[in-house]
């Protein structure tokens, strides 16, 4: 079953440029990633400290074993630009 990841990241202030950098390098990663059909990074225009990155995987065992793709030291790098941890959930469509 097709599912969609939905990340939500949201930078402290003054770290919106470093955040979306960092948003921007992963991108490929995810996307080369095995199951992994698209990744798109979105910046809320109203809020640009507010990112979400919509990831659609052929399932949530493929997004899970998509995660050893990213090197754990880029996880460090992010944690001192965050304002609160990143949250996550699964969708499946409906219809």
């Amino acid at each position: 079953m097709n599912i969609t990841r939905i990340n939500t990241f949201v930078a402290k202030d003054g770290m919106e440029k470093s955040l979306r950098e960092f948003l921007v390098s992963i991108v490929p990663l995810v996307e080369q990633s095995q199951g992994c059909a698209s990744c798109q990074l979105l910046q809320n225009q109203h809020k640009p400290n507010e990112f979400i990155l919509i990831e659609a995987w052929d399932s949530v065992s493929a997004h899970k074993a998509s995660l050893k793709n990213i090197p754990p030291e880029k996880f460090s790098v992010v944690a001192p630009m965050l304002a609160n941890p990143p949250t996550g959930s699964y969708y499946a469509a409906q219809i």
